[in-house]
């Protein structure tokens, strides 16, 4: 969720399918108990075969207690046959550009909402470049991940172009995926074998 300035807490109704009486409420409960921010999410990945591997996610704790998804959700990883893969799913750096792109456009239509600008449509593309010499052990010049993201949006609704950017602006600058990728997060792995 993307905060959102006490500036722009109006009046609240449901606009673009958000809530808005429930984000504005979920925004001045969290605000009066901060512990009901701390959340952990986790994904489980188990290997098919080759690099195919399938991943679920389903409980996850917040808001002061375990919780879980309405179902459990199923993602396949994979590498296109060009990669040594069965392309049996998309990429795991194709799911990092998929998160950034539903992480920005959750956020464009929650501000949106609560900035009462009705939104006729939300369009992103999301690119990344890399190069596979860093992956292969080509080259320790070579970064593994990705070397330079970009993101555009095509957005319509009923405020002047200025404020649909700033909608854009804001959603970036209130991204966990977003911040995730530019600052980097501590990953710890631990083996069991």
């Amino acid at each position: 969720m993307n905060a959102i300035s006490p500036a722009d807490r109006k009046a609240p109704e449901p606009r673009n399918g958000v809530d808005t009486p429930t984000l504005f409420a979920t925004i001045g409960a969290v605000g009066a108990q901060p512990d009901l921010a701390k959340f952990q999410f986790r994904a489980s990945s188990r290997w098919v075969k080759g690099t195919h591997s399938r991943v679920t996610m389903h409980d996850f704790s917040g808001a002061g207690g375990e919780q879980a998804h309405k179902q459990a959700y199923t993602v396949d990883g994979d590498h296109p046959a060009v990669l040594c893969g069965a392309d049996e799913g998309p990429t795991p750096v194709e799911y990092v550009l998929a998160g950034l792109a539903a992480c920005l456009t959750a956020g464009i239509a929650n501000i949106a909402a609560a900035r009462g600008v009705t939104l006729e449509s939300v369009e992103s593309r999301v690119e990344g470049d890399i190069d596979l010499q860093g992956i292969l052990g080509l080259s320790r010049e070579v970064r593994n991940g990705f070397q330079g993201i970009r993101v555009s949006f095509d957005i319509k609704g009923d405020a002047p172009a200025e404020k649909l950017r700033a909608l854009v602006e804001q959603s970036r600058d209130r991204s966990a995926v977003f911040d995730v990728i530019t600052n980097g997060v501590p990953v710890d792995i631990a083996v069991n074998a």
